[in-house]
């Protein structure tokens, strides 16, 4: 499976961006669909997931309740909404597949995902 982000961009903190994946080949229901981001400096980090199944959702700490995650099974994309952008979201922003261990199971981890997209840049002005 190959992943293409987009919709990266500058914004100006306080705004917001939508970020968008699309997948090479149709999603299994076995599958969760996640974004991770890079910051410089610092190691790439879950930002949320969702069940390609049952649309279960999982967010970390640090965007709950800014930032919304959706797909959609005819497109065959994810999608980020990202609201209330603060200067500490800049960073780089990939999408990734991974498939369940057991269903439901949803690693949110690095190490987890098995397949990666190129990332896009996010940047949030002061």
């Amino acid at each position: 499976v190959q992943l293409q982000a987009s919709g990266g961009g500058l914004v100006q903190a306080g705004g917001s961006l939508r970020l968008s994946c699309a997948a090479s080949e149709p999603i299994l229901s076995s599958y969760h669909m996640g974004w991770f981001r890079q910051a410089p400096g610092k190691e790439r980090e879950f930002v949320t997931a969702i069940s390609w199944r049952e649309g279960s959702t999982y967010y970390s700490e640090a965007v709950k309740g800014r930032f919304k995650i959706s797909r959609d099974a005819v497109e065959n994309t994810v999608s980020l909404q990202m609201n209330s952008l603060k200067p500490e979201d800049t960073a780089v922003y990939s999408c990734a597949a991974e498939r369940e261990i057991f269903p439901g199971h949803c690693t949110r981890s690095v190490y987890g995902m098995d397949y990666w997209g190129k990332g896009t840049q996010v940047t949030v002005s002061s």
